[in-house]
């Protein structure tokens, strides 16, 4: 074993080391592996960083702002929007039904946004419905894992193998060439689920507390010019969003009957909603959502000072005197010794006005039961705590004004969005089946098509660049380019010429079946511990080494390396969806060690027997 082999050798105990414990993030992590390649020459410069150019890598990012665009116009829930007809079904046939969804659309779209928005379904049903979220969410996420092992693009794990497999044999994986062995994948995972179903947890309280859905407390005035005047409150956009809680309303002082659906809005009435951000901004823009005609007036007025000084002063031109009059949302969080602490909103206004208005907060603290806190008035229910977040509107030259405080941090900027409509959701939808079918046919390859279908997303303003820039995942592009490298070096050091001839050494007539068994369960191990992308940058090497050395066909062993990879269910670390599920607490790590272990070694004996078929 040769000095390069041991380095290599360890900067991937390294990795592993830190990837298990999250010592760094993965991005970070990233950074110190390419740095680490450079330092010990097992790469040159230009190896170090070819992973930002890799045909893998730009092609998950272009699928990434693909599922930007779906769920920005509201295509993944419209998608979903039938399982409302589960509420009436046995809780067992629900989750089947649910996981059946989920992993067919997974198939097509990234994992984790399927899962955040299945989440927010998942609070409907049990808002409305008292369907039980500890029986579905862990069940979505191994559904969506699945899914996304049935075609070439429904996961970044897949994309990369298929990338490494034409590096080393010339061919690379076709679309739906392995969907029929992962649809029986999670049609068996699925019937596990279904046997150990008693085993999930069956309720943990309002799980909106226990997961971040970016929900504010808003106190609503309706003005007499509302198009919510004598609207019964019942057929009210309220009511129909699932994302929107009346809390109170308020008339001369005196709470009204919530549950009398046929009671009238009437101007002046005050209303206490618990909403997201993303129907907040909807209200705004719609015209719900108003400040009082005093602020806005004194905010007008100092705004229209502000441009004339500027006009005055500096003379700027008009594009910079309108992006002046834009107003901003920002979001703020509370540290200690902040002079908004013990404040409420009304409180607030005065403190603020005119450099910003106050809209609403988003609580630290769960709010278990919403309903039963609320003898308190709006005043004191909207406190402000360290820990809470407020979110404020304001303008450009503002913001650094609170950037700068030293007991405010600012979290967020957005600017007004214009809510999306169903003809951008159906054309969002129609460009995902356009870019699913060039790739499929073959019409193009799935980097090309990816590419239009991105271009289609952006010139027909389904998504915007801003928009991209703010929820693309960087962790997942910086890991995917840092990991690169670190197969290139292996290669380099012949690292995975060694492994192989060891495991020749000890597979030598043994059979087929041992063999894949082998690889299949060493790859599902690492993947617990390591991302799946990593964990098949590292073993696809490897695999197709082993089955040149055997002289045996090499599309098993790829085939066996990229489900291993994926099929990540015994703990919550290996793969983000689950890592995601397990952070709300609902599910102990033993959930995840006995239903996702079973499903493990079904799948590992399943695939095993399946793959070996193939030699």
């Amino acid at each position: 074993m040769s000095i390069e082999i041991i380095g290599v050798f360890i900067i991937i105990a390294a990795v592993i080391i830190l990837f298990a414990f999250e010592i760094f993030p993965m991005d970070k992590i990233s950074f110190c592996i390419i740095a680490a390649l450079l330092l010990t020459g097992l790469v040159s410069p230009e190896e170090a960083v070819s992973g930002f150019s890799n045909k893998a890598v730009i092609t998950i990012l272009c699928l990434m702002i693909l599922a930007i665009g779906l769920e920005e116009n509201g295509a993944i829930s419209y998608l979903a929007k039938g399982l409302k007809i589960l509420k009436n079904w046995p809780v067992v046939l629900a989750t089947v039904a649910i996981m059946l969804i989920a992993g067919s659309i997974s198939a097509f779209v990234s994992s984790t946004a399927v899962v955040i928005v299945f989440i927010k379904i998942v609070a409907e049903l049990r808002e409305k419905y008292q369907l039980p979220p500890g029986k579905l969410l862990l069940p979505i996420s191994f559904a969506s894992i699945l899914g996304g092992s049935c075609t070439l693009m429904g996961t970044s794990t897949n994309l990369l193998v298929s990338n490494i497999a034409a590096r080393y044999t010339g061919e690379k994986l076709g679309f739906f060439e392995f969907s029929l062995m992962g649809g029986t994948f999670l049609v068996i995972s699925i019937g596990i689920i279904a046997l150990f179903y008693r085993f999930l947890p069956r309720d943990t309280g309002e799980l909106s507390d226990n997961y971040d859905l970016d929900r504010y407390l808003l106190t609503l005035t309706v003005e007499p010019e509302s198009p919510l005047v004598d609207t019964p409150i019942g057929e009210s956009f309220m009511y129909k969003e699932a994302d929107i809680t009346v809390l109170r309303l308020s008339r001369y002082g005196y709470d009204q009957n919530l549950d009398n659906h046929d009671l009238l809005i009437k101007p002046n009435d005050v209303i206490l909603l618990h909403c997201s951000l993303e129907n907040l901004q909807k209200m705004r823009g719609e015209g719900y959502f108003e400040v009082e005609q005093e602020e806005k007036d004194h905010f007008k007025s100092t705004k229209n000072t502000q441009i004339k000084k500027v006009a005055d002063s500096d003379k700027k031109d008009k594009d910079e005197s309108e992006n002046t009059d834009k107003n901003l949302l920002l979001e703020l969080l509370l540290l200690p010794g902040s002079r908004f602490l013990g404040k409420n909103l009304t409180e607030l206004k005065t403190m603020l006005i005119p450099r910003a208005i106050p809209l609403a907060v988003n609580k630290r603290k769960k709010l278990r039961i919403l309903q039963n806190r609320l003898h308190q008035s709006n005043h004191e229910f909207t406190k402000l705590h360290v820990g809470d977040r407020l979110l404020i509107q304001t303008r450009p030259e503002f913001v650094s004004n609170f950037e700068n405080s030293n007991n405010l941090a600012v979290l967020n900027q957005y600017e007004g969005r214009t809510p999306a409509t169903p003809f951008k959701r159906n054309l969002s939808i129609l460009i995902l089946i356009a870019t699913i079918t060039m790739a499929a046919t073959g019409v193009f390859e799935v980097m090309t098509s990816v590419i239009t279908g991105t271009l289609a997303m952006l010139l027909f303003k389904c998504v915007e660049l801003n928009r991209i820039y703010e929820k693309i995942n960087w962790q997942i592009i910086f890991l995917l380019a840092g990991m690169i490298p670190l197969g290139i070096a292996m290669s380099n050091a012949k690292a995975d010429t060694w492994i192989t001839e060891e495991l020749l050494a000890l597979m030598s007539g043994q059979q087929h079946i041992f063999i894949i068994g082998l690889l299949f369960l060493t790859t599902m191990l690492l993947s617990s511990v390591v991302s799946n992308n990593a964990t098949a940058i590292i073993m696809a090497p490897i695999g197709i080494s082993l089955a040149t050395g055997l002289s045996l066909d090499p599309k098993p062993f790829i085939l066996c390396v990229m489900f291993a990879a994926n099929f990540s269910f015994f703990t919550p670390l290996g793969y983000q969806t689950n890592a995601l599920i397990y952070s709300m607490g609902i599910y102990k790590f033993k959930h995840f060690l006995v239903i996702g272990g079973v499903i493990s070694v079904v799948l590992w004996i399943v695939g095993t027997l399946l793959l070996s078929a193939m030699l």
